[in-house]
């Protein structure tokens, strides 16, 4: 089964490549941790630093997390994704069918329980699980001067350089965001999405820390 997924996920990627999110770090060939580490250095140092030297600057960086991401794909949200891919109909058909309807059970000890099909999430531990979850995430991206929205595998992060505490930008791209999750039935880890604030300024922030899920200085 994983050698058929292979040749699947070999003719896919080309296909699909014009559609993926540039600013996802993760299950793409020649893109990994070192290219997410790189551009983490490149944002959050090098432009970070430059611009806090700036007088009135902030940097605002909020870490999302999803829960149980690879079990919340809903396979005709997936699908709508798909087809505006451009892909061909029967193979959209084939990757719903692999989606939808799996039985599933637990052996052990010589005992087995009952089956139970499942229409919801990817099979975990397969070789297409993880690149549908990057094709099912690729249509909310956002990348400007001053902000801009990166991923890597199942984690998201919004950074932002502002001036004079004018955050407009980063709070209607974090509202933008939380309304894309929720229309596709993601969820977030509440307990692990945290904002980080950063500046030079020795006088106490104005920002308010109810907002958001946690606040680090």
């Amino acid at each position: 089964m994983k050698t058929l997924e292979r040749l699947l996920l070999a003719h896919l990627r080309p296909l699909v490549s014009p559609c993926m999110d540039p600013l996802h770090f993760a299950y793409q060939p020649g893109i990994g941790v070192e290219d997410a580490i790189i551009h983490l250095y490149t944002t959050l140092l090098h432009s970070s630093l430059s611009h806090l030297e700036n007088t009135g600057s902030t940097v605002r960086i909020m870490f999302f997390d999803f829960s149980s991401a690879f079990n919340t794909i809903q396979p005709m949200i997936l699908k709508d994704k798909l087809e505006y891919t451009g892909l061909d109909h029967y193979l959209i058909t084939w990757i719903l069918d692999y989606l939808t309807k799996r039985p599933q059970y637990v052996r052990t000890q010589g005992c087995q329980s009952d089956k139970v099909v499942c229409s919801t999430g990817a099979p975990q531990g397969t070789v297409l699980a993880p690149f549908l979850f990057t094709l099912y995430t690729a249509n909310f991206r956002y990348s400007s001067a001053s902000c801009h929205l990166q991923k890597f595998l199942d984690d998201s992060a919004i950074v932002d350089l502002i001036k004079d505490g004018d955050d407009g930008e980063y709070r209607e791209l974090t509202q933008n965001f939380m309304e894309w999750y929720q229309r596709n039935c993601l969820q977030i880890n509440t307990g692990k999405t945290k904002e980080l604030v950063v500046d030079f300024c020795r006088s106490k922030h104005s920002f308010c820390a109810s907002e958001h899920s946690g606040n680090g200085h």
